[in-house]
C-alpha cells in the first residue's frame, strides 16, 4: 500500500468501464493498432460518453465531498498510450472527476500495477486483465453491458455481492457442484458455526465497510447487500461468518435459487458482483453487473 493511501478506499478502473469506447474500439478491430491511435488523436477534443462505471465512479468520489477529505481514490489503469488516451483524460476533466493518477501501459495488460497502486477493486471490460488482477489477490470484475438503464433517484452508493466464491471462497460451492443440493444442505448444516474462509471480494467489503464506519449508520452514502441463492438452513453458516469477520452488511436476500435480477432491481444497486455468468447475464437487465470469472464455476 503507498504511503498515505492506507486509510483510502482505493478503486482501479480501464478506460472502457469508465467511458463508452465503443466506437474506438471497432475502429481498432476492424483497421487496426495505426488507424485506432489516428482516430483518438482526431478526435481527442469530443468529449466520451459515460461507460458503464462512470455512475459508480461519480458517486464514490462524491463521498470525499461529504466527509471534507480524499477517502476514495480512483485511478485510470488504461491499455492506450498516454498520446492515444490524452482524450479519456479530457474527458475526465470535461465531467468535472477529480481522478489524477493513471497508468497507461502502451497496448500492455495495466493488472501489474493494480497491487502497486494499493487497489482493493479493479473494474475493466477486458476478462482477462480481470482474471490477472484476481490471480494476483485483488477483487476484481469483467464489466457486463447492461440491457437497460433505471433510473437513479439517490446519492446512495448501493453495493451487492453474491456469497459464494466472491464474498466468500467456493468451499461450499464445490460440494453443491460435486455432490448435489442434499449434500450441500448437510454439510452446511454440520459446518454452520465454522467460518467460510474469505473469497476474492473479502478486502474489498472490509475497505468499504471501514469507510461506512466513517458516518453514522442511518447517514451513510454506502448501502451493501448480500444476495445469494442459498436459502435455510444455509443461512446460518453466512450470518455467523460475517459476525466472526465484524463485517456489517446491511440488507441479506436469501433467494432459494429465484432469478436474481428483480430484487437488485427493488435494492436500487449501482453494481453487482457475482461468479457465475449465467447469473451475471439475468442481472445486467436491470443493473450494472460485474462478473467475477473465480471459483468452480469457472473452472
Amino acid at each position: 500500500m503507498p504511503k498515505g493511501f492506507e486509510e483510502k478506499l482505493v478503486i482501479s478502473l480501464s478506460s472502457r468501464a469508465l467511458f463508452d469506447l465503443d466506437e474506438s474500439h471497432r475502429v481498432y478491430e476492424e483497421q487496426g493498432l495505426d488507424a485506432y491511435q489516428a482516430y483518438q488523436i482526431e478526435h481527442e477534443d469530443k468529449v466520451l460518453e459515460p461507460g458503464e462505471a462512470y455512475p459508480l465512479v461519480q458517486k464514490l468520489l462524491n463521498i470525499n465531498e461529504r466527509l471534507g477529505e480524499e477517502r476514495v481514490e480512483v485511478i485510470l489503469l488504461s491499455r492506450n498510450s498516454a498520446d492515444t488516451g490524452l482524450r479519456v483524460f479530457n474527458s475526465i476533466e470535461h465531467y468535472g472527476l477529480k481522478i489524477s493518477r493513471a497508468a497507461f501501459c502502451g497496448g500492455e495488460s495495466p493488472y501489474r500495477y493494480i497491487s502497486a497502486f494499493g487497489c482493493h477493486l479493479f473494474l475493466s471490460t477486458h476478462a482477462d486483465d480481470v482474471r490477472n488482477a484476481l490471480n494476483n489477490g485483488v477483487a476484481a470484475a469483467t464489466l457486463l453491458p447492461r440491457g437497460k438503464r433505471q433510473i437513479d433517484e439517490t446519492d446512495q452508493l448501493r453495493f451487492a455481492f453474491d456469497g459464494d466464491a466472491v464474498l466468500f471462497s467456493d468451499e461450499a460451492e464445490r460440494i453443491f457442484k460435486e455432490r448435489g443440493l442434499e449434500a450441500f444442505a448437510a454439510s452446511e448444516r454440520a459446518a454452520a458455526r465454522t467460518p467460510l474462509s474469505g473469497g476474492p471480494f473479502k478486502p474489498f467489503l472490509a475497505a468499504l465497510n471501514r469507510l461506512q464506519s466513517s458516518f453514522p449508520p442511518d447517514q451513510s452514502p454506502i448501502r451493501t447487500a448480500l444476495v445469494t441463492a442459498r436459502s435455510a438452513p444455509a443461512h446460518q453458516r453466512v450470518i455467523l461468518t460475517l459476525r466472526d469477520w465484524k463485517i456489517r452488511i446491511d440488507e441479506s436476500l436469501f433467494l432459494g435459487g429465484l432469478d436474481k435480477g428483480d430484487f437488485l432491481q427493488a435494492y436500487g444497486a449501482d453494481v453487482f458482483f457475482d461468479d457465475q455468468a449465467t447469473h451475471c447475464q439475468s442481472a445486467s437487465q436491470h443493473v450494472a453487473t460485474g462478473h467475477v470469472p473465480h471459483g468452480v464455476a469457472n473452472d
